[in-house]
Order: structure tokens, then C-alpha cells, then sequence
């Protein structure tokens, strides 16, 4: 499969490179990572071709955006697309910045988060972000965790603060500060529940679409096919385990691994090992079997890891491994495969 391909995102006029990055783990998400080693992860993206990023506020409290931005910013605007979040503003930690303690993020910066879904908040969440890329264009943006995991009884509340930060993104789509905006996603029960109330171009979705997980087949991925939408898939590795394999340490939807889940990734990887196909390759690929997914951006904190993730990208899959976990049940039995050219 081709990284460099493009396609088009929904009804957009952006055009995705099916293969992007993810910037959570220059954020810091599970392990330090030293300024140099981000610089260098960052021109390996680059100097193999990588010309899609994705970043967020969130990530690091602010220190994805400053990384990435610190890369981008030497290179013609024109060459690269770049995304970023809205939902939360910050302000700088009044204490000790020793004191600072940021979790999930292991480093970070220490600025402290407030959600804010209006139009004023995503505003503000807008210019900062541009201030802490050093770039004065974003073309896409994305509404950032409004779900029942970070906001539980409240979401019903802040689903009515978002009709105006609605209002704002069509506003500035219109106006062609940004290509198009869309909904990050956690949780597939939330993808019915926006639907509903609002218009968008695209969803990304950060885990209920996987080699684990094709839930939204059943009714949401249709109803977003009808309105034209773009699906940006943000955690092919299912945050962990599909590129580690069942392993100690493994996480699952960021959290440690279930047995249940465990069982299903063995019985992937004894496919995988027929086939002679590594599981991070059929991690990859699986996602744009569906004509609507536009692209994949797994994160990485090396350079070593962008480039495999490049080389299981390019990776060879028959058609017949589909096939197999198909007939053995461990992906639905309607979910779209990438076809071998």
C-alpha cells in the first residue's frame, strides 16, 4: 500500500496522504521523550515523505504543539497539512513548575487545562495553538474529547455549549481559515449523539475502529457515509497492543489489556504468523480498506519507529489473510479489506 497516496477527506477539498503522524507521544504519554529525540523523530517523518501531522493542545499540556510546530515551521507552508484540537484553553500552573503533575502525561509543560466547547473557548483554543506552532494556518481542526470518559453526567451540558463552537467552525470553514473540522473520538456512543445534533466533515476516530473493533460498521459509519463525511483513524495500534502483540506491558484503549482482548490478538497473531505478515501490518492497512477512512496516523517517539511504521505500511497482504480472519471471526464479516494490488 501506498503511504504517499492521496485521498480526499469526505466532502472537504483537503486531500490526505493515506499515512500521516500522530504527535500523542511527543506529548509524553508513556515514557519521556528528550528534546533531540523529538527533533530527530520529526525530521524522520519529514525527510521519508511524511507531509500530514496531527497534534492537540491536550497532548503534553501544549509541548506536541511547540515539537511539531518547532519541524514545520522551517519548510513552504504549502507542503505539509497539519491538524489540531479545540475543547480546551490553558493557563500557566501558578506553583513550582517541579510540582506540576500532568497525568496522563508523564513530562509535559505545566500550563492547567479547562474545557471550553463554546465558540469564545474554541477561539481562544485556536490562536493559542497557532502561537505555540509558530504558523499562522491550520487546516483542519477537530473538536477534542467530548465524551462520556472525560466529561461523564455533564456531556449532555457541554453538547449545548457546543452549539455556538459549531457556529465558529462553520464560520471560519466558511471564510477558508481552515479546509474543514470534524469530532475526535473515544467512544463510539458519542459518534450517534453528534449526528444528531450537528453538522461536521469528518470524524477521527482514535479507537472504535481497529483491527480489534469495527463497531461503527453497524450503524454509524453508514449514516456518516450518507452526509459525505471523512474518517481520519488516529489509533490504528489500538493504542498499544496491536503493535506489541500480547506482551507485558501491553495497553488496550490505554488501559491494560482484558483477557478477552488478549485471546482475540492471539488468535490475530497465529493468522499473522501463517501468512508470514507482521501484525503491525495488518494494524496499518486494515483501517483504509474502507473507502471512507482517508488516513492513518499512528504516533511514534523514534525515528526508528516512523520508519517501520513505514516499511508495514508498504508491507505485501494477500487477499487471503483477510479472508482468514474473516472466516475464523475475529473481524466483521462486512468490514472492507484493502484489496492486493
Amino acid at each position: 500500500m501506498d503511504p504517499f497516496q492521496t485521498r480526499r477527506l469526505g466532502n472537504t477539498s483537503v486531500e490526505l496522504p493515506q499515512f500521516g503522524f500522530g504527535g500523542a507521544p511527543l506529548g509524553e504519554l508513556f515514557e519521556k521523550v528528550e528534546e533531540e529525540q523529538s527533533s530527530e523523530t520529526l525530521n524522520a517523518a519529514y525527510s521519508s515523505g511524511i507531509r500530514y501531522f496531527d497534534t492537540a493542545p491536550w497532548y503534553g499540556h501544549g509541548l506536541s504543539e511547540h515539537r511539531t510546530g518547532g519541524l514545520l515551521r522551517r519548510y513552504p507552508r504549502n507542503e505539509f497539512l497539519l491538524s489540531t484540537k479545540v475543547g480546551r484553553i490553558y493557563k500557566a500552573f501558578p506553583g513550582d513548575p517541579e510540582d506540576f503533575v500532568g497525568p496522563p502525561w508523564v513530562g509535559g509543560l505545566p500550563f492547567e487545562l479547562k474545557f471550553d466547547y463554546s465558540a469564545t473557548g474554541f477561539q481562544r483554543s485556536f490562536e493559542d495553538s497557532t502561537l505555540r506552532l509558530g504558523l499562522n494556518r491550520i487546516d483542519l481542526l477537530i473538536i477534542h474529547d467530548l465524551d462520556q470518559g472525560y466529561h461523564g453526567d455533564s456531556v449532555s451540558e457541554k453538547l449545548h455549549q457546543l452549539e455556538s463552537g459549531i457556529q465558529w467552525l462553520k464560520e471560519i470553514r466558511r471564510s477558508g481559515i481552515i479546509g474543514g473540522f470534524g469530532a475526535g473520538i473515544n467512544d463510539a456512543e458519542m459518534m450517534p449523539k453528534l449526528l444528531e445534533h450537528f453538522e461536521m466533515d469528518f470524524f477521527l476516530v482514535a479507537m472504535p475502529y481497529t483491527l480489534l473493533n469495527q463497531e461503527p460498521l453497524e450503524n454509524v459509519f453508514p449514516e456518516c457515509e450518507k452526509r459525505g463525511m471523512g474518517i481520519i483513524i488516529g489509533a490504528p495500534y489500538a493504542s498499544g497492543i496491536l503493535a506489541t502483540g500480547v506482551s507485558k506491558g501491553a495497553r488496550y484503549g490505554y488501559a491494560p489489556v482484558k483477557e478477552s482482548i488478549s485471546r482475540r490478538v492471539h488468535a490475530i497473531e497465529d493468522i499473522c504468523r501463517e501468512h508470514q505478515i507482521p501484525l503491525k501490518a495488518a494494524a496499518l492497512q486494515f483501517p483504509l480498506g474502507h473507502k471512507m477512512v482517508s488516513s492513518v496516523i499512528p504516533g511514534a517517539m523514534n525515528p526508528e519507529q516512523v520508519l517501520e511504521n513505514l516499511q508495514m505500511m508498504q508491507h505485501p497482504i494477500p487477499d487471503g489473510f483477510w479472508q482468514d480472519l474473516k472466516t475464523e471471526n475475529l473481524i466483521h464479516p462486512e468490514a472492507p479489506v484493502p484489496s492486493n494490488p
